[in-house]
């Protein structure tokens, strides 16, 4: 199967190799990377091994390849972190997760939201998506400006019943989402206020 799944101006996104494993624990320790995840507790290399990786590496038969994929400076070959474009059912393509966890050296250059982009073009029109979703905490504004700019509409606000509480957690999680038929209308179409819903 080949390795590189998605090439944009400035990244490849490629099956995970063994070697990116000490980078995945590296990525996964670094409190500032895991703030919105689980309050900022680095994940031991342990759990990366036990709990990590096999998601990371689940194949989807419904697109035929993977649902994360590891993202790396085209022009260096440095090694960002991951996307996800993961079906929410391994036997249906119909509705995608999209998210991504980047190294703070790859904050504010706009990586996020290229690869985002490129992953909703990728998912619309060659493997069958019609709906891609993505959630993060309200008070996650970084990651909520990538979802906004990679086309994403806000669909509501909500508060889960989680075992931990982290910090802002208070304020609740929010999903965004488009439609295949919203980003094939375009920009205008896609941001209309009567497309969102509270």
């Amino acid at each position: 199967m080949p390795s590189i799944f998605l090439e944009t101006e400035r990244l490849i996104l490629r099956r995970f190799r063994d070697n990116d494993l000490e980078r995945l624990v590296a990525l996964h320790s670094d409190p500032e990377v895991m703030r919105f995840i689980n309050g900022g507790r680095p994940n031991s290399r342990a759990f990366v091994i036990e709990r990590v990786l096999p998601q990371l590496t689940h194949e989807y038969p419904c697109i035929g390849t993977r649902g994360f994929w590891a993202a790396e400076e085209k022009t260096t070959g440095a090694f960002l972190g991951w996307f996800e474009f993961r079906p929410l059912a391994d036997d249906s393509a119909d509705v995608v997760e999209l998210g991504y966890r980047l190294g703070r050296a790859a904050w504010g250059r706009g990586y996020a939201t290229e690869g985002a982009r490129a992953l909703i073009a990728k998912g619309f029109t060659e493997l069958g998506v019609r709906r891609v979703t993505a959630d993060t905490m309200y008070v996650n504004s970084r990651s909520r400006r990538v979802m906004e700019k990679a086309g994403l509409i806000f669909v509501r606000r909500w508060f889960g019943d989680w075992p931990d509480t982290i910090e802002g957690s208070e304020h609740g999680e929010v999903e965004y989402a488009l439609e295949r038929s919203q980003w094939k209308a375009g920009p205008s179409d896609a941001g209309h206020p009567a497309q969102r819903v509270q």
